[in-house]
C-alpha cells in the first residue's frame, strides 16, 4: 500500500483513518443514501424538521471530507419522488425551504473546495423558486474543477430509466423511424440523467436500512454497498473514510473469479460489465 501525505483539513481522527488507505485506490464515485433524519429526531423528542436541520451539518462535513481526500465524484440521495405523497405537505415545504437556504449558505464552502455542482432528477417539477436557487447556485460554481457534488432532487431510478428510454425513442423517430431504434447498455447510459458521472463505486446507506430505495439502480448494478447504523445527522467526514477503509479491503469481481496468479484483488471475468 502506497502512502501519501494526509491532506490538509482534516481532523485528527480523519487523519488517522485516511493514513490506513491506499489513496491510489479511492472509489471514484461514492453514492449516498442519506436516512434517519426523522428517527435521529424521534429519539431526542423533537419535531422531525429538527433532524433534517441537523443534516445539513452532516453534508457539510462529509462532502469537505471527500473534496479533501481527492474523491472526483459524490452523490447524495436528498430528495425521492415518493417524498411528495409519502411526506405531510408542511415536512415537504420546509425541505425545499432547507434546500433553498443550503445552496446559498454553502456555495461559499463549495468554492472553496473547489466543487462543482449538479443534479439529476425532474427538476422541472419542483417549485419555481426551488429551480431558481438551483440554476443560481449551479452557475456558481460551473467554473469549480474539483469533486463533482451531485444532488439527487425529485428523483427516481424508475423514472430514470422511463425518461431515458423515452428519449431514446423520440431520436429514433426524428431519425428515420421506430425501425431505427437501437437500445442496447450504451445507448441507455447515454440517456441517463448521471451520463457526465461514471457508475458509483461505492453506495452508502445510513441508518442500518438493508434496501437502495430506487435510488440509482442502473448505476448501481456492480457498486460495492456499505450499510451504517450511524443515523444520518450523526455521520461525519470520519465515517465516510471508515466506508472507504471498508471498501478497500473487498475484491470488485464484477461477476468474474479471483484469479490466484494475479495477486490481490485480480479478477478473470466471467460476462460481467468490466
Amino acid at each position: 500500500m502506497s502512502q501519501a501525505k494526509v491532506p490538509a483539513g482534516l481532523d485528527r481522527k480523519e487523519a488517522e483513518i485516511y493514513l490506513r488507505l491506499d489513496p491510489e485506490r479511492l472509489p471514484q464515485h461514492i453514492a449516498i443514501i442519506m436516512d434517519g433524519n426523522g428517527r435521529w429526531a424521534h429519539r431526542r423528542h423533537l419535531p422531525r424538521i429538527a433532524g433534517h436541520r441537523a443534516g445539513v451539518a452532516s453534508v457539510r462535513s462529509t462532502v469537505e471530507t471527500a473534496a479533501r481526500v481527492g474523491i472526483p465524484a459524490v452523490t447524495l440521495y436528498a430528495f425521492s419522488e415518493e417524498n411528495w405523497k409519502k411526506r405531510p405537505a408542511t415536512e415537504v415545504g420546509f425541505l425545499m425551504t432547507l434546500l433553498c437556504r443550503y445552496l446559498k449558505q454553502e456555495v461559499p464552502t463549495l468554492d472553496r473546495n473547489n466543487i462543482r455542482l449538479e443534479y439529476i432528477g425532474r427538476q422541472h417539477e419542483l417549485p419555481p423558486q426551488v429551480r431558481e436557487r438551483m440554476q443560481w447556485a449551479r452557475e456558481a460554481t460551473a467554473k469549480n474543477t474539483g469533486m463533482v457534488l451531485t444532488l439527487a432532487l425529485n428523483y427516481s431510478a424508475r423514472s430514470e430509466l422511463v425518461d431515458a428510454f423515452n428519449s431514446l425513442v423520440k431520436a429514433a423517430a426524428s431519425n428515420g423511424g421506430i425501425d431505427h431504434l437501437l437500445v442496447d447498455e450504451d445507448s441507455i447510459a447515454r440517456n441517463l440523467y448521471t451520463r457526465h458521472l461514471p457508475d458509483p463505486d461505492l453506495v452508502i446507506r445510513t441508518s442500518g436500512e438493508m434496501r437502495l430505495s430506487n435510488f440509482l439502480l442502473w448505476q448501481l448494478a456492480y457498486a460495492e454497498i456499505y450499510v451504517t447504523p450511524t443515523l444520518w445527522p450523526d455521520f461525519r467526514g470520519q465515517h465516510l473514510l471508515e466506508a472507504i477503509a471498508e471498501y478497500q479491503k473487498r475484491e470488485r469481481r464484477y461477476g468474474g473469479l479471483v484469479n490466484p496468479h494475479h495477486g490481490n484483488g485480480a479478477v478473470t471475468h466471467n460476462n460481467g460489465k468490466h
